[in-house]
């Protein structure tokens, strides 16, 4: 082949290149292509609120993130939770579970729930969740020098009313399984935490539970706890809902 053909042909595959470099470069940028950077203004990375240090927006994000089933789900899976989405059923006119589901074991931490496969709200298992990581398992190692291997409890879901220590015409959380009572932790080291036995005084247990109650407060809408009654003087009421009582 000719100098001038040679010359020719070479300025003809390069600008054959460029514009297929071109195109690449356009369609990757274009909507539908590779995803553009993620704005300020973004939402977090889902997953991110159960691994979160509690704030004073926890309870606020803890409700925004349960409004939806499915981006409630989307939370608890990417904090590898395990939760079983149920079908919505309703028992009476006030008793019922919906946008719920069974929480099962936490994958990302040691701690399990005793009774397990909880079936609760999603809200109520994503607020279980950061109170879990975030407040019960990081206070028990800094308070009483082990870990939490499991969490005990006195159930969600109950057809009932409020139980305040005399007759009350208003429905418990708990008939929507939206709250849970929780009574106690098992540590590593064998001892064993209750709200019934260690609630008084100012020794280690005590100020663990104290300090898990107070967080509790920062998470759930309503947290009652001996200090509010009788009633209450074995367990931790913990509700999820948009109220806001801490006790």
């Amino acid at each position: 082949m000719r100098p001038a053909l040679r010359l020719l042909a070479a300025a003809a595959v390069t600008t054959l290149l460029l514009a297929g470099c071109s195109r690449l470069l356009a369609e990757r940028s274009a909507p539908g292509g590779w995803p553009a950077a993620p704005s300020r203004n973004e939402a977090p990375l889902v997953g991110a609120l159960i691994d979160r240090p509690i704030d004073g927006g926890t309870r606020a994000a803890v409700i925004r993130e349960s409004a939806d089933l499915q981006q409630c789900m989307a939370q608890l899976t990417a904090a590898r939770v395990t939760f079983r989405p149920t079908p919505d059923r309703s028992a009476t006119a006030t008793c019922g579970l919906s946008a719920g589901g069974v929480l099962g074991p936490d994958l990302g931490t040691v701690a399990r729930m005793a009774p397990g496969d909880v079936e609760m709200k999603c809200r109520t298992a994503l607020a279980l969740s950061v109170w879990r990581r975030q407040s019960v398992e990081p206070a028990a190692r800094e308070i009483l020098g082990s870990d939490v291997v499991q969490i005990d409890h006195m159930g969600a879901y109950a057809c009932r009313n409020v139980n305040n220590g005399g007759i009350s015409n208003r429905v418990s959380a708990h008939a929507q399984a939206a709250a849970l009572d929780f009574a106690g932790v098992r540590l590593r080291d064998g001892r064993r935490i209750t709200v019934k036995a260690d609630w008084a005084g100012d020794d280690p247990e005590a100020r663990f539970l104290r300090r898990i109650r107070d967080d509790a407060c920062r998470i759930f809408g309503t947290t009652l706890s001996p200090d509010y009654n009788a009633v209450h003087a074995d367990h931790l009421h913990l509700e999820a809902t948009e109220t806001r009582f801490c006790r």
